[in-house]
């Protein structure tokens, strides 16, 4: 995929459009100052190169019984390009994980999950997350409280 620059109107466009997903078109176009037509434009231009991936609604987990957040630390025994890919493979596979990071330092993988309870997640854990492929250890953190969260980026 070919980038392009995005302009001053572009960044205040994906700028209004992280706040609110769901402004409408006229209304994103009087706040970022041109015409509705020409927003249209643009707008489906910062989707077409990727700019934008995703428009989605931000569900409250604790109203659709998620409210427990656990960040999980792994460490594979082979911390090699093929077991990295192997894991990989088996990570994206199970939907409780809602982000996998590849990281540098003591842990290889970072893992964040949101379940109903520690019951929820004591019961995948021992049945899902230490059967992955390749997993030497885990270290799972509980999160006691959400201070920020899901912000949206700062260009």
């Amino acid at each position: 995929m070919q980038e392009s620059s995005i302009d001053r109107v572009d960044r205040r466009i994906l700028q209004h459009l992280q706040r609110d997903g769901r402004i409408s078109n006229a209304d994103l176009a009087q706040a970022v100052n041109i015409s509705p037509a020409t927003c249209h434009r643009r707008t489906q231009r910062l989707i077409d190169e990727g700019y934008i991936r995703s428009v989605r609604a931000d569900v409250a987990p604790r109203r659709v019984e998620r409210g427990t957040l656990v960040i999980v630390g792994v460490v594979l025994d082979r911390s090699t390009p093929d077991s990295f890919a192997v894991f990989e493979a088996a990570i994206v596979k199970l939907p409780f994980v809602l982000d996998c990071h590849l990281v540098a330092g003591d842990f290889d993988f970072f893992l964040k999950i949101r379940v109903r309870d520690i019951d929820d997640f004591n019961r995948l854990h021992g049945e899902q997350l230490i059967a992955l492929p390749g997993v030497r250890q885990t270290r799972t953190f509980f999160v006691m409280k959400e201070v920020v969260d899901n912000r949206p980026l700062d260009f």
